[in-house]
C-alpha cells in the first residue's frame, strides 16, 4: 500500500512494501520488496534500501545511506552524509554509510557518516555512533561502545 498522503516519486519501489503518509520518497530512490517505511519519512535520491526493511517514523534517509535486507530502523534515528555541514555548502559526494543486513538500531539513535553498522549488530537507543560496528556486536551510549552480554 502507498498512501495517496505521500509524495511518492520513485518507481523503484519492490511489491508488497507499504508507505504510509506524509512520506517523501525521491525519484532515483530504491527500495526492496515488503517494506515498511512509516509515516514521516524522508528518502533521497541516492538511497538503497534492501527487502524486508522496516523504517519507523521520523526517519530521514540522505544521499549515500544503503540499508541492506532484514534491518530495523528505530523511530527517529538520525542519519547524517556529511562530517563538515554548513548552510548553503554541500558536499560534492556524500558519505557513504551501510546498515548491513540484520541490524537494528533502536529509537533517537544516531548514526555520523561515512560509517558500517555490521551484519545483526544492535545499536541501543539513544548512541551515537562515530565510528564502525562490527557484525553480531551491541554498542551504546554517546559514544556507542560496545558492551558484553
Amino acid at each position: 500500500m502507498l498512501h495517496n498522503l505521500s509524495d511518492i516519486q520513485s518507481k523503484n519501489i519492490g511489491k508488497d512494501t507499504n508507505v504510509w503518509q506524509f512520506c517523501v520518497i525521491l525519484p532515483e530512490a530504491v527500495i526492496g520488496e515488503n517494506c515498511n517505511i512509516c509515516s514521516h519519512c524522508l528518502i533521497e535520491n541516492k538511497v538503497i534500501l534492501g527487502s524486508n526493511v522496516t523504517i519507523k517514523s521520523g526517519v530521514q534517509i540522505w544521499d549515500g545511506i544503503t540499508i541492506e535486507n532484514d534491518v530495523f530502523i528505530g523511530p527517529n534515528v538520525t542519519f547524517t552524509n556529511d562530517k563538515n555541514p554548513r548552510s548553503k555548502q554541500y558536499a560534492d559526494i556524500p558519505l557513504k554509510t551501510t546498515i548491513k543486513s540484520n541490524a537494528s538500531i533502536g529509537a533517537n539513535a544516531t548514526i555520523l557518516p561515512g560509517i558500517t553498522i555490521g551484519e545483526f549488530a544492535m545499536v541501543g537507543a539513544g548512541a551515537v555512533v562515530t565510528k564502525d560496528v562490527m557484525p553480531y556486536t551491541t554498542v551504546v551510549g554517546n559514544p556507542a561502545r560496545e558492551i558484553i552480554k
